[in-house]
């Protein structure tokens, strides 16, 4: 259940009434597309629904049943939610902002590259693109939605390849257990040596190759590894 501290509301206005829950902001869009995804005990900071949640005023059973037809607060929630809005402080929109605007800097960051470079783009020249485009972050709306969105409006500001990249790896047996955690949702293929050594060949995102590869490395320094 998220704290009262870093819930938000969520407000609906209907028949001259006020009707609020107090919701977790990162479980919001989630919610919206599959109320059934989401646990509602995670989802809301009470089981309650208010007239003001602030002032403490809450209306009757009746007058729920009047309005929403059930007593069932995840039907309710579902209601406020697909019908209202989130009523967010200048602070806490702020935070939301920020915390999503870092996430899709990280994953242009993670899975692109500069194809002349070779090299991911460090995420203040990201960032500052970003600035430059004036693109604007929607506290709510889906992340993978607005990734795409970024990356649109980034390619005429800088070059930007994702395309996937394939490496070679050859491991001593002892590393494998560390190594093959981290590059198994990766691996195309990969088989035992006869001298005990493991060998795969992997398929990633441009972006974090480097970053594989420094793994495997600091597990295994006398790895050998290829890009193909």
């Amino acid at each position: 259940m998220v704290s009262l501290d870093e819930a938000v509301l969520a407000r609906w206005e209907y028949g001259g009434k006020r009707y609020e829950i107090l919701v977790d902001p990162d479980l919001v869009e989630s919610f919206k597309a599959d109320p059934s995804s989401v646990n509602i005990d995670d989802f809301l900071a009470t089981d309650e629904v208010w007239n003001d949640a602030r002032g403490g005023d809450r209306p009757t059973e009746d007058a729920i049943e009047a309005t929403f037809g059930t007593q069932e607060i995840g039907e309710i929630a579902a209601m406020i939610l697909e019908k209202g809005s989130i009523q967010l402080t200048t602070n806490q929109r702020k935070e939301l902002v920020e915390q999503k605007r870092q996430l899709i800097i990280q994953e242009i960051h993670s899975t692109a590259i500069d194809p002349k470079a070779k090299t991911p783009h460090p995420k203040t020249r990201i960032e500052l693109a970003l600035e430059e485009s004036r693109f604007s972050v929607d506290p709510f709306k889906r992340l993978e939605v607005q990734i795409k969105d970024a990356i649109e409006i980034l390619k005429p500001l800088i070059p930007l390849s994702f395309e996937p990249v394939r490496i070679a790896f050859r491991i001593p047996g002892s590393g494998y257990g560390a190594c093959g955690k981290f590059l198994r949702p990766y691996i195309d293929k990969d088989e035992w040596l006869s001298n005990g050594d493991w060998a795969c060949i992997i398929e990633c995102p441009p972006g974090m190759a480097g970053n594989l590869i420094g793994k495997v490395k600091s597990v295994a320094s006398n790895a050998e590894v290829k890009e193909l």
